[in-house]
């Protein structure tokens, strides 16, 4: 009987976790895996709910814990964060020499581990590549992980071609569909009762989601910020607050965030919500609001209406559920008068979601069990660059206001 394949996965945030705790289940049961699972930075941190013993209760074992996480709000922070996961992701990639690493999406912090493989000839697996966020610092890491990775995981057929337009060869790239939709078809919604008990509904009321995030490529935080809290004072309703990541500005947004709550009765911000609430959350909303990417990939899986606000998803693929407005105050309240009319919701009916069926982490799983490992995974090479096809071109007029993908964001 031939040596299990050791694995190492890594997980930084309740970001990612709801998307890898799918392929790791997965894993787990296979017999020719043997499964590591390092948590660092968001997921150690009382601040943002210590998810690390989430994970656990989950049935996870955590081989390794990376303290790492600065207790700043500054990209000065996440650069030091950095350099200290660097630290300690070598002591420990060193002394276990992983067949494989698996990574995911494009959390900044992603980057340590990536860098360490590359330096020790780990392959990497990389899950959610050739996706686009041009409004956040989360595009060009995901491009630098997947220039790192050797083999890819993807979500959607453009992001297929993406890679390949890339120069990735053919043979690494695979389509498997986004995992966090896996909760879906795994039973992994929470009951009602336990929704109404837990976040304090009412029976028949139906929030918005409401969740924003730094907006980390822009000089100063408030750009998007105020102009997004100031309609926010002008729409009634329960809502539902979930913090933002851990990136260069979150503490001020869950302070603002707070201050928003605080008078109001039908307002409620919290620090975490496992995948089983939230997925219940979602299924019982009006709407969700906001720069999230669950607006984009997890909303059209449950026909709902989302508002995709300002730069941050700019260039994502896009589904019929979501309306793209400009983080301007008016725009904003037009915006979710608009995904919060019933005759919207009602047009979605049957429409479908470009990320996949809820099958993806078991796809996942069987594709880095049985890749081959050794000299031709390590070394990438590039498919000639007369065999990449040409980039669609775009009318110059448009050129400012249309996302890759030809979704129109102004």
């Amino acid at each position: 009987m031939s040596t299990p394949r050791k694995i190492l996965a890594v997980t930084s945030s309740r970001a990612d976790w709801g998307h890898l705790s799918s392929p790791l289940r997965h894993l787990q049961e296979r017999t020719d895996v043997e499964l590591q699972l390092a948590v660092m930075g968001a997921h150690l941190s009382p601040e943002f709910g210590m998810t690390v013993d989430q994970i656990e209760l989950e049935g996870f074992r955590v081989d390794h814990r990376i303290e790492c996480l600065l207790s700043s709000d500054s990209d000065v922070g996440m650069a030091k964060t950095l350099g200290l996961a660097v630290l300690s992701l070598t002591e420990i990639l060193a002394k276990d020499r992983p067949d494989l690493l698996l990574l995911i999406a494009d959390r900044y912090e992603m980057l340590a581990p990536a860098s360490v493989a590359l330096a020790l000839r780990i392959p990497v697996a990389h899950i959610e590549g050739g996706e686009v966020s041009e409004g956040a610092v989360d595009h060009a890491v995901r491009q630098a992980l997947s220039s790192i990775a050797h083999l890819h995981l993807v979500p959607t057929e453009t992001a297929l071609r993406r890679l390949s337009m890339a120069g990735e060869e053919p043979w690494r790239i695979h389509r498997v569909g986004a995992p966090s939709l896996d909760h879906l078809n795994n039973g992994g919604v929470a009951d009602p009762q336990l929704l109404e008990s837990e976040l304090q509904l009412g029976e028949n009321q139906s929030p918005l989601i409401v969740v924003w995030h730094p907006v980390t490529l822009d000089d100063h935080l408030g750009i998007e910020t105020d102009p997004f809290f100031e309609a926010l004072e002008e729409i009634e309703g329960p809502m539902v607050f979930c913090f933002p990541n851990a990136d260069a500005g979150s503490r001020r947004i869950r302070d603002r965030a707070q201050r928003f709550c605080d008078p109001r009765d039908d307002a409620r911000i919290f620090v975490n919500l496992r995948h089983q609430l939230y997925w219940a959350l979602l299924s019982r909303a009006r709407a969700i609001i906001g720069n999230s990417s669950s607006g984009i990939m997890e909303a059209p899986a449950l026909q709902l209406p989302c508002l995709n606000i300002g730069r941050r998803q700019q260039g994502r693929e896009r589904s019929r559920c979501i309306v793209d407005v400009p983080a301007k105050r008016d725009a904003i309240i037009e915006g979710v008068s608009r995904v919060c009319d019933p005759g919207f919701r009602s047009s979605l009916v049957g429409m479908v979601n470009p990320y996949g069926d809820g099958t993806a982490g078991a796809r996942i799983a069987e594709i880095i069990s049985t890749v081959s490992l050794g000299a031709r995974l390590l070394e990438k090479r590039a498919i000639p660059a007369a065999a990449i096809p040409a980039p669609p071109q775009w009318p110059e007029a448009d050129q400012d206001s249309v996302a890759l993908d030809g979704h129109r964001i102004s």
